[in-house]
């Protein structure tokens, strides 16, 4: 069964210039993946943002790793020996 992130989702021109954030917050995608880049546990992010489910925050998780497949900067493969 394939986790649908989207529906933890969404975009209003009125919430933070229309960035992704969690519903019903204002806190985005954004800062989310970037505490989770910090070396932020789970727990130590939901204790920041107390209005992010668990659920909601591996929607973001989710939603990184289908954007990786899309976009992901491969580096190059090395020349042949």
């Amino acid at each position: 069964m394939k986790f649908d992130y989207n529906r933890y989702f969404e975009r209003r021109r009125e919430v933070c210039s229309g960035e992704l954030v969690v519903q019903g917050t204002r806190v985005t995608v954004r800062t989310l993946l970037a505490s989770l880049a910090e070396g932020a546990s789970a727990e130590e992010i939901r204790a920041d943002f107390p209005t992010i489910t668990a659920d909601a925050l591996r929607a973001v998780v989710a939603f990184a790793a289908a954007s990786a497949e899309e976009d992901m900067p491969v580096p190059p493969m090395p020349a042949a020996a």
